[in-house]
């Protein structure tokens, strides 16, 4: 009995884990997508701007009214930017983020409704 009760918690565990992965999402614009709740951020460094996309189950999330701070963490180095809101679903970065690989950055967020996340990204 103890057998079968492991045999299905093993299959259950594994099922289950399976959805969680298919809820994650794929880049959109290139960028590095991590999760938190049911959200997804796309953090996406290009030409020298660094802008985080938002999507709520692959829908594009609105983020006007959303304030925030990026958090860039290099070795013992540590760079904090403000976030506003930019079109659509963007949160745009204000000032340069240096995202170089080995680097970790951290984005708390503030969204209009006042609901607060925070997600963070490791840059390979």
């Amino acid at each position: 009995m103890k057998k079968i009760f492991a045999v299905v918690a093993l299959a259950a565990s594994v099922a289950l884990s399976g959805n969680a992965l298919a809820h994650g999402a794929k880049a959109k614009h290139g960028g590095i997508v991590q999760s938190a709740g049911d959200l997804a951020f796309e953090l996406v460094a290009k030409e020298g701007s660094t802008t985080i996309y938002v999507d709520d189950h692959d829908q594009a999330l609105p983020t006007a009214g959303a304030t925030g701070t990026l958090t860039v963490l290099k070795g013992t180095q540590k760079t904090a930017l403000p976030l506003g809101a930019g079109a659509d679903n963007t949160l745009v970065v204000k000032g340069d983020a240096k995202l170089a690989p080995g680097s970790k950055a951290v984005a708390a967020i503030t969204f209009a409704d006042k609901k607060a996340v925070s997600v963070r990204f490791s840059i390979k």
